[in-house]
């Protein structure tokens, strides 16, 4: 008993030991990662330094270098918990624990980067391309965020970090995933050139030529020729901002826009209102916000486009109507995407049960129908997403291939205190208007509102919490990009290539090894 005794003492101390030999090394790259987590939330709006993306992809890297699995999973969960507790801080406002759920889930799916990101095999790897298994996770990772949980959350992704840099310019040919890819790409060279063999910084001055060489051609492979243009005036009323908007009359927004609109100037072709100016209940047919809104339409001589919300039964429905020159009704579009715990509750029978703040969201909305575009009197047909479908290229696509020859995106921000989710939808914007090639207005109730160019350039922003008009006129557009074509499927592919390559190849070394051994045997 006592020799057992002294020897499970030996092995406590032992096991104590290299633990804490473990944690004395892991002390560095835990400084690195947590650097990275906070670099990356630099980079993303509303501050928008872009250049640190890349930077924390090359800090990513270098903390996960030559590290076994188990630290990689820790260090990757750590880097995943800093940086969407920052990045995502603002749902704190609503829900504490659906914050602290959406950092989870978010945290677990860079550990998963982390997870496949070089080990210290791949580091004594003859495969000149190891590095490369970081920038294809994180391409994973961004697809993943816009589809996974419930349809996508993707308000942190990394992509909208590069509006103002010039990975921005490949958009068009690869969408936000290319952009992505190249930035990250630009940060693992870094690593490549500290660790890798001659054959690896070989590779990096190739990648490094084919990073610039397509931002670069870019341009010369879209065609960006206007079909004519429009003039436009996007109508924000105003008013209070955060749960003060929440607990807001909801005729003042509407009263408020009414009178905004009244100061337009001008023979503009069309009149965009933010999503939510309309709250009502039942269908707005023959009401007296019907009304207004025609004899506005009559008085201006031109398209209005108004969002509205009409109640039907425990359900309601997310629009926006236009009505034309002669104050008809000329067609509707109806939200698609919606917002999960926003505008309904997934598995909302069990969430009930879970959390008492499910009543803040007592009506589920009705998903829409048909394609995203509207059909204004004596105008090209004009695409349109509403709000959070801004964050999903596949509604934008949907669009564009129905023919609109500019997007609408009206929304409605005002709930939010603080400016990152308007900075992070402009953002959105930006990078849907270069996908592309497509002028977006958008417009919001509180902010931000915004002309965007088809080159993702800002031309016109409004203010938070200001009455404003913006007039302009805006080019348009009928040609499809190599995106708008092809969409993430290219680049997904190449992405599960490259990850799935060191487990190919090493399968393949396996099988020629075996071969020799039974043949010299």
């Amino acid at each position: 008993m006592k020799a057992s005794t002294a020897a499970d003492v030996t092995v406590s101390r032992l096991s104590r030991g290299i633990a804490g030999d473990n944690w004395r090394r892991l002390a560095g790259p835990t400084a690195l990662m947590m650097g990275a987590a906070v670099v990356w939330w630099l980079a993303l709006p509303p501050r928008g330094w872009w250049v640190l993306f890349p930077v924390g992809v090359t800090m990513f890297m270098l903390a996960l270098a030559g590290q076994p699995l188990r630290n990689r999973l820790w260090l990757g969960g750590l880097g995943g918990v800093v940086h969407y507790a920052l990045a995502l801080h603002w749902l704190t406002d609503f829900n504490t624990a659906g914050y602290a759920a959406v950092v989870a889930v978010q945290a677990l799916l860079l550990m998963l980067v982390a997870a496949v990101s070089p080990n210290e095999a791949a580091f004594r790897s003859r495969w000149s391309g190891w590095w490369l298994l970081t920038p294809a996770a994180l391409v994973l990772l961004e697809a993943v965020q816009h589809r996974f949980p419930f349809g996508g959350f993707p308000l942190s992704a990394f992509g909208y970090s590069q509006t103002d840099g010039p990975f921005m310019a490949a958009a068009p040919l690869g969408g936000t995933l290319l952009v992505t890819a190249l930035a990250a790409v630009a940060g693992a060279v870094v690593t490549a050139v500290i660790f890798g063999p001659r054959r690896a910084r070989a590779a990096s001055v190739v990648a490094v030529v084919v990073v610039l060489a397509v931002p670069a051609f870019a341009p010369t492979i879209v065609d960006d020729t206007a079909e004519g243009s429009l003039d436009v005036v996007l109508v924000q009323g105003g008013g209070p901002r955060g749960l003060r908007a929440v607990n807001t009359d909801p005729f003042d927004t509407t009263r408020q826009h009414l009178q905004a609109a009244e100061d337009i100037t001008g023979d503009p072709d069309l009149v965009l209102l933010p999503e939510n100016v309309v709250n009502i209940d039942g269908s707005i047919d023959g009401t007296r916000v019907d009304a207004a809104f025609a004899e506005l339409a009559r008085q201006l001589d031109t398209n209005i486009v108004v969002g509205i919300t009409e109640s039907e039964d425990q359900h309601f429905r997310n629009a926006s109507i236009v009505w034309g020159p002669d104050g008809t009704r000329l067609g509707r579009y109806e939200k698609h995407h919606r917002v999960p715990f926003g505008e309904y509750i997934p598995m909302r029978n069990l969430i009930e049960r879970l959390s008492e703040d499910a009543r803040f969201i007592p009506r589920d909305a009705i998903a829409g129908e048909g394609p995203a575009v509207l059909d204004p009197s004596g105008t090209p047909r004009l695409g349109i997403v509403i709000s959070y479908e801004v964050f999903f290229a596949d509604r934008v696509a949907d669009a564009v291939r129905n023919g609109g020859q500019l997007l609408l995106a009206p929304t409605n921000a005002a709930s939010f205190v603080t400016e990152e989710v308007p900075a992070i939808e402009v953002a959105a914007s930006q990078m849907r208007a270069r996908e592309f090639g497509r002028t977006v207005l958008q417009a919001a109730p509180t902010g931000y509102s915004a002309v965007i160019q088809p080159d993702g350039t800002v031309s016109q922003l409004s203010g938070l919490g200001t009455n404003e008009l913006l007039t302009a006129t805006v080019p348009l557009h009928t040609g499809l990009t190599p995106y708008a074509r092809m969409g993430d499927t290219p680049l997904l592919v190449l992405a599960m290539l490259a990850l799935a390559w060191p487990a190919v190849t090493g399968l393949v070394s396996w099988r020629r090894r075996r071969q020799v051994t039974e043949v010299s045997h």
